[in-house]
């Protein structure tokens, strides 16, 4: 369990430091936040950047570790939609809390944006998934063993107890599977798994979280998504299925080949994106 948490009353003053920071470079009101996941960070160029702001210049900013990510907030428009992106996540294998983990999210929904689109890679253990897919998060399985919602709640943020019933939004999915379709895009729709990392898992281990009901699993998102559903954001994410996760007939996979598999499935995860965030930014 997480220890010396800050009080409510920190916890809001850290935030309002960042959001001023953030304010005090750009006039932007962004609708839309995005956070791009590795090796995935082809959507990015298509956003008209106004301003680059590195996390570390950001006060209570975490800072990825991760050489496949990127380690900045990019604030402009995309599809003519103000945005605010970031490119490159922050994982709590790396060292971080949940909280930390989540923080930059907190501060995008400081900064006014009411949806939140989200990308990751991920091991797909459903038989029907092949590398370079993806997958559209109909729901989540959180096997962290962290909630970045321990502690004192900020009343100001959300409730004690937020509900969890439906965390990615349906009309934001449907809108996702009608895209792909007319695009022609292979678009599957399951049950993403999250766990600690930074190991891969062992043949056992895919074979148990296929059984509890996981279609792919990962070590992100879901802490991004309890914490935007805390603050009551309208989420989507999408998986890019990097490597298969089938026990009987498993190999050894790497980074490079895992950055690889994205590239070739970013061109569709790009497309649907953008084409989100045309039809969702103003509502």
């Amino acid at each position: 369990m997480e220890t010396n948490i800050p009080n409510s009353q920190i916890q809001l003053k850290n935030l309002a430091d960042a959001v001023a920071m953030i304010r005090g470079i750009s006039q932007l009101k962004p609708q839309i936040g995005l956070i791009l996941g590795t090796g995935l960070g082809q959507l990015a160029e298509k956003i008209d950047v106004q301003h680059r702001i590195p996390y570390d210049q950001i006060p209570h900013f975490p800072v990825s570790t991760v050489e496949s990510h990127g380690g900045e907030l990019l604030i402009g428009t995309l599809e003519g939609v103000e945005v605010v992106c970031m490119k490159g996540r922050m994982h709590i294998y790396e060292g971080y809390s949940a909280r930390e983990v989540t923080f930059p999210v907190r501060a995008m929904a400081g900064l006014g944006i009411e949806t939140l689109l989200i990308s990751n890679a991920c091991g797909g253990m459903n038989p029907d998934y092949r590398r370079g897919e993806l997958m559209l998060l109909s729901d989540h399985i959180n096997l962290q063993g962290v909630n970045p919602l321990v502690g004192p709640n900020v009343d100001e943020w959300g409730p004690r107890f937020p509900d969890m019933s439906e965390p990615y939004d349906v009309e934001l999915r449907q809108t996702a599977l009608q895209i792909a379709q007319k695009h022609s895009i292979d678009l599957h729709e399951g049950v993403y798994v999250s766990v600690l990392g930074p190991n891969l898992e062992t043949k056992a281990e895919y074979k148990f979280l296929r059984e509890i009901g996981a279609d792919v699993v990962g070590m992100s998102t879901t802490p991004e998504v309890i914490v935007a559903r805390h603050m009551d954001l309208r989420v989507m994410a999408i998986g890019v299925i990097t490597d298969e996760c089938f026990p009987e007939t498993l190999q050894p996979v790497t980074i490079e080949e895992v950055i690889t598999a994205a590239g070739i499935a970013e061109p569709h995860l790009t497309t649907i994106m953008a084409e989100v965030v045309s039809q969702y930014g103003g509502m």
